[in-house]
């Protein structure tokens, strides 16, 4: 198995043409030995259901830093778990301008975005070397109707989805930018601790300009800002790497996200 590596955000995109039959070398992919299954698989897969799922996830395919697992545009036809690192996903203006959508971390879905029109609305761009599972789409379809909880995982997944990105609007529409980088640092937290890292210390693969765009803010503002929580006292920032000093301070600056 690939050993997740530390949860983190964003790198830039280097968007170098990447052809299907080029994309990352592939290994098998084990589901009973994935380190990320609690978050990823359904619950109450019966032992003799295993098999099939694994027969499903036919591989695991490395994808490096700031290449893209596929592009706005691109054919549907597999969705993705995101087995070890973290991707980005980035939807371009018709100006040609970018807006980071979301970020992926070790044991979330990818790719959900393709199913309505059979075409990809965003790209997903690695911020680190990271690893996925693919998971053909026609294939997980007809194991749906064989095995009741994997249709309630991807029920259940879609839903996630529907609700982060909900969330995300409700940053975007109406936070301040404090409460905007407060709400990002404990969602990073949190999300770290489900995977059984340190909530408290982590490292921001997403570049400054990045974390803006995910956030409606200007690379400025998020240097400024974090520039002022560190002199507050609630965490300590060098470079990519943030120690979450004061968690409780930093809750009470993003508490709006939960009102």
């Amino acid at each position: 198995m690939l050993n997740p590596t530390a949860v983190a955000p964003v790198r830039g995109t280097r968007r170098t043409p990447v052809s299907s039959t080029q994309r990352g070398a592939r290994s098998t992919a084990r589901c009973s030995s994935c380190a990320m299954r609690h978050l990823c698989m359904p619950q109450g897969v019966a032992a003799n259901e295993m098999p099939q799922l694994e027969a499903l996830i036919c591989s695991a395919r490395a994808v490096r830093r700031g290449e893209s697992l596929y592009r706005a545009g691109d054919s549907f036809d597999n969705l993705y778990a995101v087995r070890s690192g973290s991707l980005k996903t980035v939807m371009a203006h018709r100006d040609g301008r970018e807006q980071v959508t979301g970020l992926r971390l070790a044991g979330e879905a990818l790719g959900l975005d393709g199913i309505s029109s059979d075409q990809h609305a965003c790209s997903a761009v690695a911020l680190e070397d990271s690893s996925v599972c693919i998971i053909p789409y026609p294939a997980l379809k007809h194991l749906c109707r064989e095995i009741s909880s994997m249709q309630d995982r991807l029920h259940k997944l879609m839903g996630e989805q529907i609700v982060r990105e909900a969330g995300q609007m409700m940053v975007l529409g109406s936070l301040s930018a404090d409460e905007r980088v407060a709400a990002f640092l404990l969602d990073i937290s949190e999300r770290n601790a489900q995977r059984g890292y340190s909530s408290a210390e982590f490292n921001l693969r997403m570049t400054r300009e990045d974390m803006g765009s995910y956030l409606g803010m200007t690379l400025e503002t998020v240097s400024r800002t974090l520039s002022r929580f560190q002199k507050r006292g609630l965490i300590d920032a060098q470079g990519r790497f943030i120690h979450i000093v004061d968690a409780d301070a930093l809750r009470q600056v993003g508490a709006a996200t939960n009102a």
